[in-house]
């Protein structure tokens, strides 16, 4: 007689039928794209610090770059004798354009975007002779005038803003938005009146410069405003620097002359000078990254509240390094343009919210 076979005998028989509890696979779910992307950037130097840490780094990196190549723009214009400040922004553009390339293409730090049409092409042409303008003219004020008093025009950037907002794109703004510009213009009324290193062509540069940047702003708005157009900012660092950097070089040729065989031949007998030189050019890259990676840490707002601020402490640091004399008035009238700086903020804030 056979005895019957039990259910647990045949099933133990067969090594590939153990019990489902042993057999049951956890199979992993498939992360979405931003969980990715955060896995990818914290396998860097975020893994190795708070998030807090990290973004204080980043504010200090961004502090150092912007009042860092203000300072060695002014020492190589007006200290070192290097009296080229067309051929130096060139210098920039060409090391924005070199690092952006490395940033984007190889260390993928944002993806890479193509230019689609040649609309678009001119568009950022258009932007690139702007911020040629602007660079140079900021450039050549440091010849002329102090960082300090520099930086107190720097700061009236929110008054052209609203005119060239007004005049080319009939945008108005609130009654108090307006009202806030007065002490912008006011204090540099004042800070002009007292400063005893005024210099009139060096002041209207700063204008230049000021208006410059306010009128990039308002452009770049209203050029890259389609889905299909619009640029992250490192991208269009990417065409825009290298495109200014064509735009200069004739202006370059035509006003300084053989710039490049003078500064070649400084240099047999100075190495210090390149070391200025590609410091300087790359500082002035940071200037941009860090930029990016502040708003990408924080916001835009807080962008803007640390560059209000920023205007201070350049203004601070640059009186202590190069000794430049300032007076009680000309300390009143930078401050009154930044306290005005702050409200127009404030204003431009509340009236967002109240359109909202």
């Amino acid at each position: 007689m056979v005895e019957a076979q039990s259910w647990t005998t045949r099933r133990g028989s067969n090594p590939r039928l153990e019990s489902t509890q042993d057999q049951v696979l956890d199979m992993p779910v498939t992360p979405t794209a931003e969980i990715r992307q955060q896995q990818y950037s914290n396998g860097g130097i975020s893994s190795l610090v708070s998030p807090t840490v990290l973004t204080a780094l980043i504010i200090a990196s961004w502090y150092c770059s912007n009042i860092g190549v203000l300072l060695l723009n002014k020492y190589l214009l007006s200290f070192y004798g290097y009296r080229y400040p067309i051929f130096l922004t060139m210098l920039h553009m060409l090391s924005c354009a070199t690092y952006s390339l490395v940033a984007i293409k190889w260390l993928e730090i944002v993806p890479f975007q193509q230019i689609h049409s040649r609309k678009q092409f001119f568009k950022i042409l258009a932007l690139s002779a702007i911020f040629c303008f602007s660079v140079v003219c900021g450039n050549t004020s440091l010849r002329y005038l102090p960082i300090s008093f520099n930086q107190a025009i720097g700061a009236t950037t929110p008054f052209f803003t609203a005119i060239f907002a007004f005049v080319i794109t009939c945008k108005k703004e609130t009654a108090e938005v307006y009202l806030a510009l007065v002490p912008v213009v006011l204090g540099i009324v004042l800070a002009s009146n007292s400063e005893p290193l005024f210099h009139l062509f060096g002041f209207l540069m700063a204008l230049g410069s000021t208006a410059g940047r306010a009128l990039k702003s308002v452009v770049q708005g209203l050029l890259l405003t389609s889905e299909g157009e619009k640029l992250h900012s490192m991208n269009l660092l990417l065409y825009m620097a290298p495109m200014a950097a064509m735009i200069l070089l004739p202006f370059t040729l035509y006003i300084e002359g053989n710039v490049a065989g003078i500064t070649l031949e400084k240099a047999k007998g100075d190495g210090f000078m390149i070391f200025l030189l590609v410091g300087n050019a790359t500082v002035a890259y940071l200037v941009n990254l860090t930029n990016f990676l502040v708003t990408k840490h924080t916001s835009a707002l807080t962008l803007q509240v640390l560059g209000n601020a920023k205007a201070a402490v350049a203004a601070v640091v640059s009186v202590l390094i190069f000794r430049n004399p300032v007076n009680i008035m000309g300390i009143t009238g930078f401050a009154v343009t930044v306290m005005g700086v702050v409200l127009y903020s404030e204003a431009k804030k509340r009236s967002k919210v109240t359109a909202h």
